[in-house]
């Protein structure tokens, strides 16, 4: 696809993949319900608030008056093609924004002049910056904005690696945004009710404010023309033409972002911001530079999202990256499994339109690409696997609940819907822990497992109780005993007999468990070592105190065996019953496992998330700044596991919604006291049960 200029326009041809992102609350949705409306995809403009939205359509997402997935509308306007993509605002849902800004050909950051909404719209505007994604900054509801447009635009700019480009100036009206004026056109304009901003003249008072924004404007646009600068020198006035093309040009450079100014909920400054895209932001072949795909070659699309549906199959959200697609078509991905489209479909909303063809620059659901997953590059070339895309960073999970089926036989079914869950959001983790015999299912926060849950009961049928996973305690000794341990059986022809005498202590923390023989004479035929290794691991599954045995040794160093009774079993069982006598006796200690853990969180909230790890009995090893994060600070801290569960709700409370932890396990330490008691006394009251 190329792109056509006429008279100082230079447009993209082909459709254009828009991503709508922003913090939580910001007035995505709401504008993406107002782009729709707009450009005549949908009747009338639809309300979060009250439940008639085309996106948020989900029971999931109207349960809870929040975007819990990514919503797509496509909408024809002035002859051009655009899919809007609506991505959560919540951090735990980000992941949806990371999957789709790679094949994006602009994104709109949707932000308020709230600086209490700046960490949150940082971590937003760093993931466009680094996909090198064009942005335009959409400054909503402005009819509710308090405080100076230039301390906004001050703020804004702070948390911002790209120059921020003012496009628009309030016309303000005792103390309410009435419309704006557009540096670039130097026309004003009045907001309408959900309708075109009608265009007046500049009122008198406004003059000579805006010509210090334009001249502001056209000075960081020379920063990059010669020729405007030249001009400017001159006081010779540029061209409009010029003056577009220089926006359009730095615009697709990533050299600035141009901020629009506007109320989304009442239609308010969308227009503009629609022209806007048309003449400036890039299409499908900038993006293909951007992602080193070359203009020629076999058809490609990369997959962005993916729905299980009830009836239809699985849907495969795909951006076409070049040439075309068609149903039925053979495509493979990088796995090199092929795959057959069965059907190709536009989607707004929860609808779906049936498509015969797609074209480069288009963004259709491929319909029953069972072998498709999130991020893969589809290739009608089907002699090899498909080039291998860049890799989606999928965050570490920092939430998890153990779950647990009424009927034994649900596990299957558990299992088969959780896999289709976790394919359409690769950011949830299944764990089924053997060792500690628990289901868990890992994620972004609360709310992120409590829709994957609704999702698993809604969808499937599958209903689980959960409860906090169990924390992997072990439990070690104190000091070393000897003991003999004695199997003797005789029930009619052969017997049973097994003799050892054991010396067990400690080892070091982390060195786990260790067997040596010392035997002299022959008491106890070398034939059975290993069986008396045997035994002594199995008394180490479940210790004295309840929990699994690390860190210890154990001697054999005498014993006696029968000629003829004697047998392998004999001695790991006589081996088992002196282990198990010996940590008895031994002084046992309860351990609990530390995790080092790395908290992100803004420079003013320091203090305060800091004071969440010592209420958690953690110890902080040390502060520093995050590197490339202006405004940010990182705490290291070891933790125990036991308090990690509920972390990430009060870091998030405490850093309005924009901290975040890695943790890892480091080593096991000694719990004593009434911490200690607790834990052992509410083993011994589960193991009654």
């Amino acid at each position: 696809m190329s792109e056509t200029k006429t008279s100082g326009e230079t447009r993209a041809a082909g459709a254009r993949l828009v991503a709508l992102v922003g913090p939580f609350q910001s007035g995505k949705t709401s504008l993406f319900e107002c782009l729709l409306a707009r450009c005549g995809a949908i009747a009338r403009q639809g309300f979060v608030r009250d439940g008639t939205s085309v996106g948020d359509s989900s029971p999931e997402a109207r349960a809870h008056a929040m975007s819990v997935e990514s919503n797509v509308g496509g909408v024809d306007y002035l002859g051009d093609r655009y899919v809007f993509v609506d991505c959560p605002g919540s951090v735990e849902f980000a992941h949806e924004q990371r999957q789709l800004l790679p094949v994006a050909d602009a994104a709109i950051v949707v932000a308020e002049a709230d600086p209490r909404k700046l960490p949150a719209l940082q971590l937003v505007l760093r993931a466009v910056e680094d996909a090198g994604v064009p942005h335009f900054i959409f400054l909503n509801k402005i009819d509710a904005a308090a405080g100076n447009l230039r301390e906004t635009l001050s703020f804004l700019q702070s948390v911002s690696r790209t120059p921020l480009l003012l496009r628009q100036i309030p016309i303000w009206n005792n103390g309410i945004a009435v419309g704006f004026i557009d540096l670039a056109l130097e026309r004003a304009y009045v907001y309408r009710e959900h309708a075109p901003s009608e265009v007046i003249d500049i009122p008198p008072g406004e003059t000579v404010l805006e010509k210090e924004a334009r001249y502001s404007m056209l000075e960081r646009l020379a920063d990059y023309d010669d020729a405007l600068m030249e001009e400017l020198i001159t006081d010779i006035e540029p061209p409009r033409d010029q003056v577009f093309d220089d926006l359009a040009k730095e615009l697709r450079g990533g050299h600035v972002a141009p901020v629009f100014v506007g109320a989304a909920e009442r239609g308010a400054g969308v227009t503009r911001l629609m022209k806007a895209l048309r003449h400036e932001a890039p299409g499908i072949g900038a993006t293909r530079a951007r992602l080193g795909v070359a203009d020629a070659g076999p058809a490609l699309a990369q997959v962005i999202r993916a729905v299980h549906t009830p009836h239809g199959g699985k849907l495969s959200l795909a951006r076409v990256l070049r040439g075309s697609f068609h149903d039925g078509q053979p495509v493979v991905g990088a796995s090199g499994v092929e795959d057959k489209i069965s059907g190709l479909a536009s989607l707004i909303g929860g609808a779906a339109t049936k498509q015969s063809v797609a074209e480069a620059g288009d963004t259709l659901a491929f319909g029953r690409l069972e072998h498709a997953a999130i991020g893969d590059i589809l290739s009608a070339e089907t002699h090899g696997p498909a080039p291998a895309p860049a890799k989606i960073e999928t965050p570490a999970p920092v939430y998890a609940l153990a779950l647990a089926v009424k009927d034994r036989k649900d596990e299957m079914r558990l299992t088969a819907a959780l896999a289709k869950l976790i394919d359409e959001d690769p950011s949830l983790v299944f764990v089924h822990d053997q060792q500690l015999g628990e289901m868990k299912l890992l994620g972004q926060g609360e709310m992120h497992i409590r829709v994957a849950l609704e999702r698993l009961a809604s969808r499937y049928g599958v209903t689980v109780a959960t409860h906090p996973p169990a924390v992997g305690y072990r439990e070690t000794i104190r000091r070393a005993v000897s003991v003999r341990g004695r199997h003797k059986k005789q029930s009619g022809g052969h017997g049973q007999f097994g003799d050892v005498v054991l010396e067990v202590g400690p080892r070091g923390r982390g060195e786990g468990f260790g067997f040596v023989e010392r035997v002299h004479g022959g008491v106890v035929p070398k034939q059975y070592y290993s069986s008396v290794e045997a035994g002594c691991r199995d008394a180490l599954v479940h210790g004295p105190l309840g929990f699994p045995v690390v860190d210890v040794e154990a001697v054999l160093v005498d014993g006696s065996y029968h000629s003829v009774d004697s047998s392998d079993m004999a001695f790991r069982i006589a081996a088992r019953i002196g282990m198990t006598e010996a940590l008895g006796k031994a002084e046992p200690l309860l351990l609990e496992p530390l995790l080092a853990v790395v908290m992100r969180t803004p420079s003013d909230a320091m203090s305060r998330a800091a004071s969440l790890v010592t209420a958690r009995r953690g110890q902080i090893l040390g502060f520093r700044a995050r590197s490339g994060w202006d405004g940010w600070d990182e705490i290291e801290a070891l933790i125990p596991e036991a308090e990690i569960g509920d972390l990430i709700i009060e870091l998030r409370s405490a850093t309005s919604g924009a901290g975040s932890f890695e943790a890892a396990f480091d080593h096991l330490a000694e719990v004593v006291g009434r911490q200690a008691r607790e834990v052992v006394a509410a083993r011994g009251a589960a193991a009654d049960r």
